[in-house]
C-alpha cells in the first residue's frame, strides 16, 4: 500500500482524468502509480501525457528505450520499474535471464554493440553525468540522431526520477505486472 491515498480519476478535472485513464489502460499496468500522481493533477496531465506522446512518436526504438529504463531501474534497485519494464524487453529479443543481467552489458551474449552502447551510456549518464566523455557521444552519434540522443537522455533521467518517486512513496506493483513477470519466469 502506498504511503498516500490512491486518488481515483473521478476526483480530477476532466482533462487530467482523461490522461489518467488513457495512461492506466494503454501505457501499461501503471494504475497504482498514476493514482498517486493524481494528488497533483498537473503531473498526471503533463508527465503521463508526455510519456504517451513519446511512445506514439516512436523517435527512439523500443528496444533501446527499454534497455535504458531497465538499466537505470536496476541501478536504483527500483523493483516497481524493473517488474513493469522487464516484460517489454522480452518481445525485443532479450530473455528474462538476459534482462536480469542487463548491467553486465560488456560481455552480454544477447546484446549487440548498440545495445551495449545504450547501457554504457545509461550507466554513465545516470551515475556520472558531469563526467561524460566526448568519445562516448561520438559513438552515440554514429547510431543515433541528436533527437534520439536527447530523448534517450530524457528517458534515462526521467526514469531515475520515477524510480525515486515510486520508492519514496511506496508504490506497489499492480497484480497485472506481477503476473506478467511470473509468466516470463515460468
Amino acid at each position: 500500500m502506498a504511503r498516500v491515498r490512491s486518488v481515483p480519476s473521478t476526483e480530477l478535472p476532466a482533462d487530467a482524468a482523461e490522461v489518467y485513464e488513457r495512461f492506466a489502460a494503454d501505457y501499461g499496468p501503471f494504475r497504482n502509480q498514476v493514482a498517486v500522481f493524481a494528488h497533483v493533477p498537473a503531473a498526471v496531465k503533463h508527465l503521463m501525457g508526455m510519456l504517451m506522446e513519446l511512445r506514439e512518436a516512436k523517435t527512439l526504438p523500443k528496444r533501446y528505450l527499454e534497455l535504458a529504463i531497465v538499466a537505470v531501474s536496476k541501478l536504483n534497485e527500483c523493483e516497481y520499474c524493473v517488474a513493469h519494464h522487464k516484460p517489454f524487453l522480452v518481445p525485443e529479443g532479450i530473455s528474462p535471464d538476459g534482462v536480469d543481467r542487463v548491467l553486465d552489458y560488456q560481455d552480454h551474449p544477447e546484446f549487440d554493440e548498440i545495445d551495449k552502447l545504450v547501457v554504457e551510456y545509461t550507466i554513465a549518464a545516470w551515475t556520472q553525468p558531469n563526467r561524460l566523455r566526448d568519445a562516448l557521444f561520438g559513438r552515440l552519434r554514429a547510431h543515433f540522431s541528436e533527437a534520439q540522443i536527447v530523448e534517450l537522455t530524457l528517458r534515462i533521467t526521467l526514469c531515475g526520477f520515477f524510480n525515486k518517486f515510486n520508492d519514496a512513496l511506496g508504490i506497489e506493483e499492480e497484480d497485472e505486472a506481477i503476473a506478467r513477470v511470473a509468466e516470463l519466469e515460468a
